[in-house]
């Protein structure tokens, strides 16, 4: 039992950090975190791809929703994304807690 809620654990945090970072990014940017990185600057670019690896879920989920909504796309899809979103999150909860639980 305590492998899942260390499982689900991991895969909250990373929801939140992506919750968290892609709040942050709409805030900085006035737009929201797209896989789309139309930034001039380097460091725009390099800043952009950050933020896109801990809200990776987030934009998933919210383009895979539009998709459903708007262009009527079979639930598979839905289905199909969140899984992607949950593995990312999984993935990237695994890294923070890792770093959190060793500093």
């Amino acid at each position: 039992m305590h492998q899942f809620t260390a499982f689900f654990f991991s895969i909250a945090t990373g929801f939140v950090a992506a919750g968290l970072t892609s709040s942050f990014y709409r805030m900085v940017t006035s737009k929201p975190p797209s896989f789309q990185l139309t930034s001039e600057s380097t460091f725009g670019q390099l800043a952009g791809v950050l933020a896109l690896v801990f809200a990776g879920p987030t934009v998933i989920l919210r383009n895979a929703l539009r998709a459903q909504v708007f262009e009527n796309r079979p639930p598979f899809w839905m289905l199909l994304s969140g899984c992607i979103a949950t593995i990312w999150s999984f993935l990237s909860g695994v890294f923070l807690l890792g770093v959190m639980l060793s500093a």
